[in-house]
C-alpha cells in the first residue's frame, strides 16, 4: 500500500515518554466517542507509563487545544499530534495544521511533533479481515466483498480505499473486492452490493472501513442490507491491531527529526 510499512511494528519504543493527543473526527453519536476511547485504553494498556489524551475535532470535547494546552500548563516540553483517521484527507492536511499554528502561537516553547494518519497500513486490512471473521466471513471463490469507508472530496483519500480493495483482493480468494462511500464519491454501498449480485455473487460482504459506529457506519449498513449483502461489518472499532498501529504511528513521529513548522498536512 502507498506508505506503508512493510512488515509489522515490532520495533522498540523509543527511550522517553513523551505525551500523545490523538485527534478523532468526533460525532454527534455518543457510540463513536465509546468506541474511540476504547481504542485508546487498550494503547494505554500496551504502552505503560504512556500519557494518552483523546481529542476531537467536532462535536465532542475536548478539542485539540483544550487537550493541548492542558499538557502544556502540566509542564509539558513536547507533543506527539496523531491525526486519529484512515486516510490523508481535509481534516489532517488543514484542519489539524491549522489549529496547531494557533497552538505553536499560544505555546512557543512547546514542540509539537505531528504524526501520520493511521492509514495507509497492512494493520488496517488484518484489522479488516478480523472483523468479517468474527462475523462470520471469510474469502471464498464465491464471496464478493465491498469495502465501504466514508468517501472524500480528495481523490487521493478515495485512491486509497481503492488500494486498500485491490490488496484485499490479493489476499483472497475473494470473487471480487470494490471499494464503496458513504458520500462524496461513487459508488455507494448499496449500489456496490447491487452491481455485485448482479453479476452473480452468491454472497456479498461489507466491510466498513470506518474507525468507531455513528452515522455513516449505520448508513453504509442501512444501503447493504437493503441491497442484499448477507454480512455487514459496519465499523473497525476498537481492535488490537489498531492500538499497535497508533504506537507504530507514535513511535516513528519520534523518531523523525522534529519539523521546524508545523506541516500543512501529510499523506
Amino acid at each position: 500500500m502507498t506508505g506503508a510499512v512493510a512488515g509489522r511494528p515490532d520495533a522498540g519504543p523509543p527511550p522517553r515518554r513523551v505525551p500523545l493527543v490523538a485527534v478523532a473526527h468526533g460525532s454527534r453519536d455518543p457510540r463513536s466517542a465509546r468506541a474511540v476511547e476504547e481504542l485508546f485504553g487498550h494503547v494505554r494498556a500496551l504502552r505503560s507509563g504512556l500519557d494518552v489524551r483523546v481529542a476531537y475535532l467536532d462535536f465532542v470535547q475536548p478539542d485539540p487545544r483544550a487537550a493541548i494546552g492542558a499538557l502544556a500548563a502540566e509542564g509539558a516540553g513536547e507533543v506527539v499530534v496523531l491525526p486519529a483517521l484512515l486516510t490523508a484527507a481535509y481534516h489532517s492536511k488543514v484542519d489539524l495544521p491549522g489549529v496547531l499554528r494557533t497552538v505553536r502561537t499560544g505555546y512557543p516553547w512547546l514542540r509539537v511533533r505531528y504524526g501520520g494518519t493511521l492509514g495507509p497500513h497492512p494493520l488496517l486490512l488484518d484489522t479488516v479481515l478480523r472483523r468479517l471473521a468474527e462475523a462470520g466471513v471469510r474469502a471464498a471463490p464465491d464471496t464478493a466483498l465491498v469495502l465501504a469507508a466514508a468517501g472524500s472530496s480528495d481523490p487521493g483519500a478515495n485512491a486509497v480505499i481503492e488500494e486498500a480493495a485491490a490488496h484485499l483482493a490479493a489476499r483472497g480468494p475473494w470473487l471480487r473486492v470494490r471499494a464503496a462511500y458513504a458520500s462524496a464519491a461513487a459508488p455507494t454501498p448499496g449500489a456496490a452490493v447491487a452491481a455485485l449480485r448482479a453479476e452473480g455473487a452468491r454472497r456479498v460482504a461489507v466491510a466498513g472501513y470506518l474507525l468507531a459506529p455513528g452515522f455513516f457506519a449505520d448508513r453504509v449498513a442501512e444501503q447493504s442490507l437493503a441491497a442484499g449483502a448477507e454480512a455487514v461489518v459496519p465499523a473497525l472499532g476498537a481492535a488490537p491491531e489498531l492500538a499497535r498501529l497508533v504506537l507504530h504511528r507514535y513511535d516513528t513521529a519520534l523518531r523523525a527529526v522534529p519539523d521546524r513548522e508545523v506541516p500543512t498536512g501529510r499523506r
